[in-house]
């Protein structure tokens, strides 16, 4: 059952997109999304031009809040994602947000432990930017700026428009949960992936893009 509002469940721990160490095949990934490094074919490290906290969302009245249904598709157009179905993603026995799998690189999962997008609150998207296998479907996540917009198709027919306000770049140890994760008085959405140079392997940012609802 999907929980609501301020009783959602937000993450045990500042560990999210692109933090914990899995053992895989071998080697070591980095589960949230990132590069185990040096692979051919890999996508450039990914920087962002605004680095600091986003604005608070415009004042101006949103469109009316939708009720709940599950994400089906995410298109992207600036950077060219278009993808579905959407994966539902819930938490880990650690209490850290589950991400896509690498075989799913190609995916973008919905956090369900939150709102759906469309609803009263921030529905969180999550995707790798790159795995061992290369670049992945955030892979142009830098190609996306304000104003731009995020179309998340629903399974009751429906499609939540989204206005890209602002993309921050922050290192992992200092995610901001709560910025991300926590209550809004409107509809809002959050994408989340990887950035930053590889270091010993692994990136070591999260880009975490804002946007909120236009239309529907």
């Amino acid at each position: 059952m999907l929980s609501r509002g301020p009783h959602r469940r937000l993450p045990g721990r500042l560990l999210t997109a692109a933090s914990l160490l899995l053992l895989v095949a071998g080697g070591v990934l980095i589960a949230r999304g990132v590069l185990n490094g040096g692979t051919p074919g890999a996508a450039p490290p990914v920087h962002v031009a605004n680095v600091g906290a986003p604005a608070a969302a415009p004042s101006a009245s949103a469109p009316a809040a939708l009720p709940a249904s599950r994400p089906v598709r995410v298109r992207i157009p600036a950077a060219g994602v278009d993808t579905g179905p959407v994966l539902g993603l819930g938490l880990a026995a650690d209490g850290t947000v589950q991400v896509p799998s690498v075989a799913q690189a190609d995916r973008i999962g919905w956090y369900d432990q939150g709102v759906t997008p469309g609803e009263t609150g921030p529905a969180v998207l999550i995707g790798h930017y790159d795995t061992v296998d290369g670049p992945a479907v955030l892979r142009n996540v830098g190609r996306i700026g304000p104003g731009d917009k995020i179309y998340v198709d629903r399974a009751d027919g429906r499609t939540a428009v989204f206005a890209v306000r602002a993309l921050q770049q922050v290192d992992k140890k200092a995610f901001p949960t709560q910025q991300v994760y926590g209550d809004t008085d409107r509809p809002e959405l959050r994408l989340v992936t990887c950035g930053g140079g590889l270091v010993d392997g692994h990136r070591p940012d999260n880009v975490v893009v804002y946007a909120d609802l236009v239309a529907d």
